[in-house]
């Protein structure tokens, strides 16, 4: 085996641009970021020639939904840089840091209840590239889901974001069916006809929206859109399941504050080298709940970026 000339300094600089050191060589993978998990075929095109131009003619695929291309030379690593900038792709997703978004493709999902790659590219910018110079006790994981089937595990994310549609129930238009159609297709099982009248369990309903406009008699024609946040997720050698906040957003603006206002207590108050999920449990839930419901720590913003 051929003697490593890559320093340990310049093998920490280029992982710094998003290049992992291939075992044993003085190789590295290029982590190509995808933004929300979607690509153009020409952005595919490109990466597939840089692989044979650059790379050992590969191609592997994060569980993250970025593009890694392996077996670039240390010396080539600027001119694969360029070569694919020329398609508005860029290298990345390292270090304590916020990280790559990934979504599910709620967008075009039958399930899906809000548009997960527009909202994952809205995300991208404001803190995958807006907080890209803020370093953090740790990484900082997002996951955007566009329901409750939880297919990309945003509560196992140091903060995840999943679509909800909450049923609006008209009462004086339930006729008390027997065989009550939402009942009987609540995936759930949290709704049931008492006293001639449906009801449901909102400890058990998870705003998955499959009952709205199921009812013949119009007693649920409504369910308003939401986004349910989950922080303190964590997979790996400790798995943390990431819990609820309690409130359901309704508005696109105030769910990104707290997404910003997560970061933001993060940087603050988590010490070097812990993750999300340890910093909340250190601090207590209810305690950072309320702080991300309330406007301090965007208020003090410039204050806690600074120091």
């Amino acid at each position: 085996m051929a003697p490593l000339t890559v320093s340990p300094a310049d093998e920490k600089r280029v992982k710094g641009l998003g290049f992992l050191s291939n075992k044993g060589t003085d190789n590295f993978s290029a982590r190509v970021i995808t933004v929300n998990g979607k690509i153009t075929v020409a952005q595919h095109r490109c990466i597939a020639d840089a692989a044979e131009k650059f790379g050992n003619g590969n191609i592997t695929f994060t569980s993250r939904l970025t593009i890694e291309v392996p077996g670039i030379p240390y010396e080539k690593i600027d001119e694969f840089r360029a070569f694919i900038a020329k398609e508005g792709l860029e290298t990345g997703g390292t270090g304590p840091l916020v990280r790559p978004v990934v979504s599910c493709k709620g967008t075009t999902c039958q399930y899906g209840l809000l548009d997960t790659f527009a909202l994952s590219e809205e995300i991208h910018q404001r803190f995958y590239k807006g907080y890209r110079t803020v370093k953090l006790p740790h990484k900082f994981k997002i996951a955007v889901g566009g329901c409750p089937n939880n297919c990309v595990k945003p509560d196992i994310n140091d903060l995840g974001i999943i679509g909800q549609r909450i049923p609006q129930f008209d009462a004086e238009k339930c006729r008390g069916c027997k065989k009550c159609v939402i009942a009987s297709n609540c995936p759930m099982k949290a709704s049931q006809v008492v006293d001639g009248v449906l009801t449901i369990d909102k400890s058990v309903c998870n705003n998955c929206g499959r009952c709205v406009e199921k009812c013949p008699f119009g007693a649920m024609d409504e369910g308003i859109y939401g986004y349910r946040i989950h922080v303190g997720g964590r997979w790996g050698k400790k798995v943390a399941q990431g819990r609820p906040l309690s409130k359901i957003f309704t508005d696109k603006e105030e769910a990104l504050s707290v997404v910003e206002k997560a970061i933001l207590l993060f940087r603050e108050q988590g010490q070097p080298g812990e993750r999300f999920a340890d910093t909340i449990n250190r601090l207590g839930f209810e305690n950072v709940e309320a702080q991300l419901l309330s406007d301090d720590l965007l208020a003090r913003k410039d204050q806690i970026i600074a120091d």
